[in-house]
């Protein structure tokens, strides 16, 4: 089954929601990708997906991605150089670890909208949002 197919339009809706509630007050940018598999190692996948997707576009380079590859059970979540340069050794393990508890209880949705809430306060204390600042980059999901 396709990923777009797998995921509701009301888990998607609930995942936009939660991306542009955790953009309130910063300048960085989140988004979520969503695929079915991930032929090499999910690092690797993720990378190539952030600058498809043209995360590293933002002024301040500070975009964060959650990947995610639905038939393989990987994921990956990274951010872009100026968010990396901030967040504490070991940010976005913990993200990890907690969105793959989420999985295994079978609560996938909420523990994406819960690791995009985690992202979301930490870029608003490294990157407040000025007021000329605009989203740079579209809430939407992203399906691979």
């Amino acid at each position: 089954m396709s990923p777009r197919k797998e995921i509701t339009a009301e888990q998607r809706k609930e995942m936009v929601s939660a991306i542009r509630e955790a953009e309130q007050g910063t300048s960085g940018e989140i988004r979520v990708h969503i695929t079915g598999r991930c032929k090499e190692k999910v690092l690797d996948c993720a990378a190539r997906t952030f600058a498809h997707i043209g995360m590293h576009k933002t002024v301040l380079r500070n975009g964060a991605l959650i990947y995610i590859a639905l038939q393989d059970k990987q994921l990956a979540i990274i951010g872009d150089a100026g968010i990396n340069r901030v967040v504490p050794a070991g940010f976005w393990d913990g993200i990890k670890e907690q969105l793959v508890e989420r999985f295994r209880d079978g609560s996938a949705c909420e523990g994406i909208c819960e690791a995009i809430r985690s992202v979301g306060a930490q870029l608003k204390v490294h990157f407040p949002r000025e007021e000329k600042e605009k989203n740079e980059l579209p809430d939407e999901i992203s399906f691979g």
